[in-house]
């Protein structure tokens, strides 16, 4: 597989949506890609909405983004916890600043949003926090999926099937990319 071995980060905090954080680890995971799991604490276990368990490999301060080809952010809660962690905002911004792949759904925009690297893009995301991003300067679009550039922005746990195809679509572009 062209994604054998490779590595992706996934941000996770207590009431992340439990469809968001396993369905896209999982098809990551099938397509031969290492998920590291990273939260607040290492090896801790933390809870989704509706109480679906997922434990931490690694605390935020462990991870180097230069170890992962990409950057994934699910929705639910977690997101508005997750951007007041100053490791998060620094990891997602190294992650923009070279242009690996991120992806995020829901309401995961909010993590993008505080680390400041949505104007300009087009996304979507749930209807709800579109206000907040047309307010820090990204065009909201109301579609499954939605790519522009190295940002991958998906609705809600529906287009779960779209956008975790497209995320690892796109990690398969970014990856033959950087073996030219």
């Amino acid at each position: 597989m062209a994604l054998t071995g490779t590595k992706v980060l996934a941000f996770v905090d207590e009431e992340f949506e439990d469809l968001e954080m396993w369905y896209p680890v999982l098809r990551l995971r099938e397509a031969g890609v290492v998920v590291d799991i990273v939260g607040p604490k290492a090896k801790a276990v933390y809870h989704g909405k509706y109480g679906v368990p997922i434990t931490t490999d690694y605390a935020f301060d462990e991870v180097k983004s230069s170890d992962y080809i990409g950057l994934y952010v699910p929705g639910g809660w977690a997101p508005d916890k997750l951007r007041r962690y100053p490791d998060v905002i620094r990891l997602t911004q190294e992650f923009h600043a070279d242009e690996k792949p991120i992806a995020q759904i829901c309401h995961a925009g909010w993590v993008l949003i505080s680390a400041k690297i949505v104007k300009g893009y087009t996304m979507t995301s749930t209807p709800g926090i579109r206000d907040d991003l047309e307010n820090a300067g990204a065009t909201w679009l109301d579609e499954e999926v939605v790519v522009d550039r190295n940002i991958i922005s998906g609705r809600r746990p529906p287009d779960l099937p779209a956008f975790s195809k497209r995320f690892v679509d796109e990690l398969i572009q970014y990856n033959k990319e950087q073996a030219k």
